[in-house]
């Protein structure tokens, strides 16, 4: 799903919701006869309008074609109605059979409260549908050990941009590690150059700096410990090592003047790296097609580069761990009745990613989070940025969700705050660590 941030919502699914009334954006199939649980054997979706969506479609028109005893409806719906949607569905207990999400937080909420099925022995009873998916993509489809969803899109981690004419104009190289880093922002400062664009007024592209430097410094392990909500887990020397480095990088004048009004969200922090006004951006891989479409000959002359984050010297992290979107995923309502079960679990092993669906993917210019597909993206227009792509999350030892989906609604919100504050100089470090630690220690909206 090309969508910068899909925030998890929190999950108040024991309490009693009032019904809401939200119609579909699209559907196909047979009608849709309401809830996983609730009568009728047609096995339900709800999904997102945009992106993969005629992928979903054709899927489910392909199944129907060959199981006409075993009817699948589709219903499409804008990103926040679906959030709504979902959330009064499964507390109502109407939810579809299959349930779209995002892993992270929200998984972790269906799985505590008993609305998804533990796929783990249907996984390991069908190797072959297992051993389909990258490993650091399905990781986040597992809760204490256990899998709970599979993916169902492409891959997007986060990637470092740059122009390959303003480097060479300064007559410098991609920086291989943060100090590579660091000293080429006076170069291009005098240049005349920002050496890296952000869209600071948007905060979650401030994220994306904390994720990788922790990351890099500490390894995985250090967020592992903050989502689980370990005590004190912000307080890992990783974190505020990673806040010092970015509020060093700010003071050094390393982003675009103005960066803390720029919206990432209307393309605005893109255009300045194929304008030749920064060199440098970090951003999801969804924003190579918004440059193709924005400006096609910049990408199609060769000018647009792009690589792996920095590595940190002496940092823990492997190198090759990534961060971003590993996918968007399919669970299976618990609720739903065994029939749509038995239809959801067939229609994952035979028709989820079979060579149409990896097709179609491949055609909207992005990865599927499938194993064996280089023949596909060869033969694709944008082989190179897409092979660079799905190398990165076939060689990565953890794919991380994106901290802003992967934590609670509530911490997330105060967490963007605060990286904010950071970025803008207004807070140290410490102040930062203490409050975030603070979130933690009160449960907030846990």
């Amino acid at each position: 799903m090309k969508t910068p941030k899909m925030r998890a919502m929190a999950m108040a699914i024991a309490a009693g919701t009032l019904s809401i009334s939200l119609a579909a954006c699209g559907s196909s199939g047979p009608s849709d006869t309401g809830g996983g649980g609730g009568g009728g054997e047609t096995t339900t979706m709800w999904s997102l309008t945009g992106g993969p969506q005629p992928v979903y479609q054709a899927s489910v028109d392909r199944w129907n074609e060959n199981n006409s005893d075993q009817p699948l409806s589709i219903n499409f719906f804008a990103n926040d109605a679906y959030k709504n949607k979902i959330r009064t569905a499964l507390g109502a207990g109407e939810a579809p059979s299959f349930i779209f999400g995002w892993g992270g937080g929200t998984l972790e909420s269906y799985v505590e409260t008993d609305k998804v099925m533990d796929l783990t022995g249907f996984l390991n009873n069908n190797p072959e549908v297992k051993n389909r998916f990258l490993p650091s993509v399905l990781e986040n489809g597992v809760v204490d050990g256990k899998n709970y969803a599979v993916p169902n899109n492409s891959i997007q981690p986060k990637v470092l941009y740059y122009n390959k004419e303003l480097f060479k104009q300064v007559g410098v190289e991609p920086p291989q590690t943060w100090s590579d880093l660091m000293a080429l922002v006076p170069k291009f400062r005098e240049a005349g150059i920002a050496p890296i664009s952000l869209g600071g007024q948007s905060k979650w592209t401030n994220l994306m700096w904390l994720e990788y430097l922790v990351t890099r410094i500490g390894g995985s392990e250090v967020f592992d410990k903050i989502v689980s909500n370990e005590p004190d887990a912000w307080s890992d020397p990783a974190v505020h090592e990673a806040l010092t480095k970015i509020q060093k990088l700010v003071d050094a004048g390393g982003f675009i003047d103005g960066f803390s009004s720029i919206a990432a969200d209307s393309g605005a922090d893109v255009a300045p790296l194929y304008t030749g006004k920064a060199a440098m951006l970090l951003q999801g891989s969804w924003v190579y097609t918004d440059m193709k479409t924005a400006a096609p000959k910049f990408v199609e002359s060769g000018k647009l580069g792009w690589m792996e984050f920095p590595a940190v010297a002496g940092g823990e992290g492997d190198p090759d761990s990534i961060v971003g979107n590993p996918s968007n995923f399919w669970s299976i309502n618990s609720d739903a009745t065994k029939a749509q079960q038995k239809t959801a679990k067939e229609y994952i092993k035979n028709t989820l990613f079979d060579d149409e669906y990896i097709k179609g993917i491949v055609d909207t210019g992005a990865v599927p989070p499938v194993t064996g597909v280089e023949d596909e993206l060869k033969e694709s227009p944008d082989s190179d940025f897409l092979t660079f792509v799905y190398e990165m999350a076939k060689d990565a030892p953890s794919f991380q969700l994106s901290w802003d989906q992967a934590l609670a609604p509530g911490q997330a919100d105060k967490m963007l705050t605060n990286l904010d504050l950071i970025f803008l100089g207004k807070i140290t470090p410490d102040q930062f660590v203490k409050r975030m630690n603070a979130t933690i220690k009160s449960g907030a909206d846990q």
